[in-house]
């Protein structure tokens, strides 16, 4: 039986070993932690054809100049002369533009609809009771600018064949009677969908480790060995570990590993915060995105999720309360009747989302290793993109035909 050892215990590492048990793999996971801490637990457990548009996008470099001057903003980026991030911006703005957004829009709408058809496959799997609805979600907006925007990415979506309709504001209420709505308008990707993150990593780490997976926790890698185009050994320490194949998932922490066999992976750590707060009235039951505050709010398990901000910095593990506190200002000014409180310390979720410079993931063989795939990269879609990721995964190290052209995610391609 071919052995494969994945290298990172997210959402891209246990969906690829998923795919790969299923296809008959002896499959190995290192995780440097305990799992109970990945960047997959505190999302908001959105599942988002809709996000065609990648990060980097036009409009993107002249908001974030304005957002970066102040502390409640939706994106920030620390102003440093750290190498990687000024090698990164460099990327970004190479890549904000119109043709690069025209170019994206059909790699990411295909992975998107492939995950989210796996999602609906794995939910009626025994044991796998994860809350996946398929209510769509909100994009509410506030202003005429913010409006027209959205407007026009439903013109482009239908245009991909998304469901997407653009609704006024009696036409929200109708759809959550209850919930008391401040906006303009919102548009309703009808095309998504959700889910209770922690339920599923619950459900998949037992179902792994049922099927024989080992699941190896708080085992950084520290080297990994070559020879020629192959690579032979991975080490944890002073513990050696061998497979045929060999996967890097390991999400923000990434490129450290691929440095190890000298690749580049150019990804920043995206931060971002997310709390829970209970919600008995169950007033919401379509997650909503907040358009101009760049705020998710997502119904689960008896709860709101409330999340956001896109803090681009080295990993850390400080929580900034002025960017808490942004999220929580600003749910009001939409919705009226939530006044979450600013959440205790404690209470406050932050993970980080690794982001390429073009906002498209990567994943793909290295040019490099024959031996060596590449799934990392999925900014703030890990979970959204993570089924897809793990198929596409098993196909490649099988040598079989992908489920979709993956040309668009080469890890080669920087």
């Amino acid at each position: 039986m071919s052995k494969v050892l994945i290298i990172g215990g997210g959402i891209m590492g246990l969906s690829s070993a998923y795919y790969l048990n299923k296809a008959g793999y002896e499959v190995t996971i290192l995780e440097k932690g305990d799992l109970t801490d990945n960047c997959s637990f505190g999302n908001a457990g959105m599942i988002v054809p809709s996000h065609f548009v990648p990060l980097a996008a036009p409009g993107m470099i002249s908001q974030g100049v304005k957002w970066m001057f102040n502390s409640k903003s939706p994106f920030y980026v620390k102003p440093s002369l750290n190498p990687d991030l000024i090698s990164w911006g460099i990327k970004f703005l190479k890549n904000a533009n119109e043709k690069h957004v025209e170019n994206s829009a059909k790699p990411l709408t295909e992975l998107s609809l492939l995950s989210k058809n796996l999602y609906r496959e794995l939910a009626k799997e025994p044991g796998f009771e994860f809350g996946l609805k398929e209510n769509g979600i909100l994009m509410f907006y506030k202003t005429e600018k913010a409006g027209e925007e959205e407007a026009h990415l439903a013109e482009k979506g239908r245009e991909l064949g998304l469901d997407m309709a653009v609704l006024n504001a009696v036409e929200c209420k109708a759809l959550q009677p209850e919930l008391e709505l401040d906006v303009l308008g919102a548009v309703h990707y009808r095309c998504d969908a959700h889910l209770y993150p922690n339920h599923l990593i619950a459900a998949l780490l037992k179902h792994l480790t049922f099927k024989g997976v080992d699941i190896v926790r708080n085992h950084e890698v520290t080297k990994i060995e070559t020879s020629g185009n192959t690579i032979t050994k991975v080490f944890t320490g002073n513990k050696e570990w061998t497979a045929d194949n060999y996967i890097i998932a390991g999400g923000s922490w990434s490129p450290s590993i691929a440095k190890l066999v000298n690749i580049k992976a150019p990804l920043m750590p995206g931060k971002g915060y997310s709390f829970m707060v209970e919600e008995p009235k169950q007033r919401m039951h379509i997650p909503a995105l907040l358009a101009e505050a760049r705020v998710a709010i997502t119904p689960m398990n008896g709860s709101l999720r409330y999340g956001g901000t896109m803090e681009l910095d080295k990993i850390n593990n400080r929580i900034n309360m002025q960017r808490v506190k942004g999220i929580v200002e600003s749910i009001p000014k939409y919705l009226p009747d939530l006044k979450p409180a600013l959440p205790a310390e404690k209470d406050i979720w932050f993970g980080f989302r690794p982001s390429s410079p073009d906002g498209l993931p990567y994943i793909g063989i290295s040019n490099k290793y024959r031996n060596l795939v590449v799934a990392t990269g999925h900014g703030m879609m890990g979970l959204s993109l993570g089924p897809a990721t793990g198929l596409l995964v098993s196909e490649l190290i099988n040598g079989s035909k992908t489920s979709i052209n993956t040309a668009a995610f080469s890890p080669d391609r920087f």
